[in-house]
């Protein structure tokens, strides 16, 4: 057993985020993501929302501070409003981001997104309903 790690981290999200290095990126996805279609390492976490996820990660989380943004989402298709979680994580990183790596979001196209996260470390796979609420996070140094 160990302390202080929040309940919603699974053991095997916990094993994943100490495996990342720097540069290596974990995409916290919602509910209707593809994500087992092509992801490397995937971690169901059906139970949980992704602003209760990040919230959980962050304070030891580092996020790169050597990108334009570690912080990328998947961009709404026109004619789509801008989501409403957005506002949500922008708190919650701003929150934990202690090395100031965050400035702003990157916006990703859909497609360009979902090739990108074929890339990524990990993707966790939540119970997430929103629309656009995929989030992909850039692990920094320590």
């Amino acid at each position: 057993m160990l302390r202080n790690i929040p309940k919603i981290i699974p053991p095997e999200l916990l094993k994943i985020l100490s495996e990342m290095g720097h540069g290596d990126t974990v995409i916290l996805a919602d509910a209707n993501y593809p994500a087992a279609t092509g992801a490397q390492r995937l971690v169901r976490t059906d139970g949980s929302e992704v602003t209760e996820l990040l919230d959980a990660i962050l304070p030891f989380f580092p996020l790169d501070v050597y990108v334009t943004s570690p912080v990328a989402l998947m961009a709404p298709v026109q004619g789509d409003s801008t989501p409403e979680i957005w506002a949500q994580y922008r708190e919650i990183i701003k929150k934990h981001d202690t090395d100031k790596a965050f400035n702003d979001f990157e916006l990703v196209e859909r497609m360009q997104f979902y090739e990108d996260a074929k890339n990524a470390f990990a993707i966790v796979q939540t119970g997430t309903t929103a629309k656009y609420a995929n989030i992909s996070l850039k692990k920094g140094v320590i």
